[in-house]
Order: structure tokens, then sequence, then C-alpha cells
């Protein structure tokens, strides 16, 4: 199957059964996902595997933080779910915006690898993903946050996974707008600073070979002598 194939045909599994793949399933799959583009390569992400009991401790996070009693039962509809979290790192030229970026580039591509590789997942999120609790529940750090959860198990037989409408691609593809006044004359300017640097830079290197000439000329004049 193609990579166009695989993402065309990926969906969403709101519900799934009890299998789910193992780590050395998973393994393969996140290290391939780790190849989504990564501005300085600074990996600002990880994974959390959720199994049995861990839901329920989720469970527990997410009713604390909603106030309730009683936990929520969220958490036990997939068998494994994968937290997926944003992990900053200290950098003066990749901002967190776009380390972020690239820790939801991971989760989508996993989960691409995780349908491709028979498994149905859906991604979700809701308002208490980034609250305390939550984040004491997932032992994140002071510069962490949780991005949101992969819902992860075997895809129901005889069922069909939600599907989307294609988009109007041809609505969503557009050209940068016409250049205002300011800009055409900014654009003029920087060309013109191009050509004067080009220039320099021709007349320097004619400089160069000029007195690569004359020291060679001087040269041969000396051994005549």
């Amino acid at each position: 199957m193609s990579a166009l194939d695989a993402v065309r045909r990926r969906a969403s599994w709101s519900r799934v059964t009890e299998e789910a793949p193992t780590r050395e399933q998973l393994l393969p799959l996140i290290e391939a996902a780790g190849r989504v583009a990564d501005h300085s390569a600074l990996r600002p992400w990880r994974l959390i595997e959720l199994r049995g009991d861990d839901r329920l401790a989720l469970g527990a996070a997410l009713g604390l933080a909603a106030g309730d009693d009683e936990a929520s039962t969220k958490p036990l509809r997939a068998p494994l779910l994968i937290a997926v979290v944003a992990s900053y790192r200290r950098s003066d030229k990749v901002p967190r915006w776009e380390q972020e970026a690239v820790a939801s580039g991971v989760a989508h591509i996993l989960s691409l690898l995780l349908d491709e590789a028979g498994w149905g997942v859906i991604w979700r999120t809701g308002g208490l993903t980034r609250s305390a609790a939550v984040a004491r529940a997932h032992g994140l750090t002071a510069d962490e946050e949780l991005l949101g959860w992969l819902y992860v198990g075997g895809k129901p037989a005889g069922k069909e996974a939600g599907r989307r409408r294609s988009v109007a691609a041809d609505e969503l593809l557009t050209r940068m707008p016409r250049p205002t006044p300011e800009m055409t004359a900014a654009t003029a300017a920087a060309e013109e600073h191009r050509l004067e640097r080009k220039a320099q830079k021709s007349a320097k290197k004619a400089q160069k070979v000029a007195r690569k000439a004359e020291k060679k000329a001087a040269e041969k004049a000396r051994r005549a002598d």
C-alpha cells in the first residue's frame, strides 16, 4: 500500500475491541514515527503507554480535575492509551509552538502506522487534558504538556470506522496575496541590495585574480633576471 493510499483510508475508530498491540509491536512504529520533521533534531516529545490499571488512575485524575466524586470511565474505552507529551527543550532557534508541532506530527504519523498495521485508533483530547491533576498522574515535568491520547484497540469485525468527507483541496491550496505597495518597495530594495552585494563580490574576485596575475608576472620577471 502506498503512503497516499494509507493516508486516504485512515479513519478514527471510536469503538475498538480488547485486543491491543504489544510493546514490542509498538516500538518499530514509534521509531518510524520519530522520523517526523524536527528542527535541530531536538526530539521534543515522548509517549506514555497506559494499560490495565493505568487507565483507572487516569480516570481518577480526570474525575478529580472535573470536581466529580467518581472517576471517569472514559479511559476504559480502549485497552491501550498512548499519551502524547510535548517535552520542550531549551533552544534559541526553535520556539515552543514549533516543538509542539513536532510532537503532534509524531502522534499523527503513529496513528497512521497503527491503522495500517490493522489497529483501530482515535486521538482524544478534552478540556481536562492539561489540568494539573492529569499532569501529575502522567508524571509530567514543568517543561512538558499533554497533547491528548491515542486510544488503540482491535477493529471490530463487520464494523466501519467513521469516515470524513474529502476536503476541497482546490479551495485550501491558495497563493500568496498580491503585494502591497510597501511590500513591493521593500522587495525592490532587497533586490537592489542583493545585486549590489553581488557586484561587490564580483569586484573583489576580479581584484583577487588581478593580484594573483601581477604576482605571477613579477615572479616570472624575477626569474628572467
